[in-house]
């Protein structure tokens, strides 16, 4: 996966502030995982949360408007080969099936939004080493019958 030019502009100037994304969470009032999916041009800002964004990072406000386009979703339609990101594509062929039918006797013939949705992401302590929690949340959508 290639990292767009703005993407790259923005990584930079957040490093060299030395700023994490839960940092610039607070000072935008939101989610760090949609602050990051901003900067890689996953999401869209509006131009006043943009506007902040790059005051926190030191950037000219020029750099606002690239963040309040709408974003390309997604990424090329390959199996990922970043190991992190692969994870999750071998959780969904591992447990993708088993998972959809859960949700599905709990709820309905339907689908989780992905726009209607939030995602986030804590540290556990382990005595057998830190662990990773991701809780997802996403509006139930059944399908139509027409």
């Amino acid at each position: 996966m290639s990292i767009s030019e703005i993407t790259q502009k923005l990584l930079a100037a957040k490093e060299d502030k030395g700023l994490t994304f839960a940092e610039l969470a607070l000072r935008m009032q939101r989610n760090e995982v949609w602050i990051a999916s901003v900067i890689y041009r996953q999401a869209s800002a509006s131009p006043e949360e943009a506007l902040v964004l790059v005051e926190a990072l030191g950037l000219d406000a020029d750099y606002a408007s690239y963040l309040t386009k709408y974003p390309i979703k997604g990424s090329d339609s390959i199996v990922p080969t970043d190991p992190f990101i692969y994870r999750f594509y071998e959780i969904m062929q591992v447990y993708g099936l088993a998972l959809k039918n859960v949700v599905q006797e709990k709820f309905g013939d339907g689908i989780m939004s992905a726009i209607d949705f939030t995602l986030d992401v804590s540290k556990e302590e382990d005595r057998l080493g830190d662990r990773v929690k991701i809780v997802m949340s996403g509006k139930f959508l059944p399908y139509k019958k027409w």
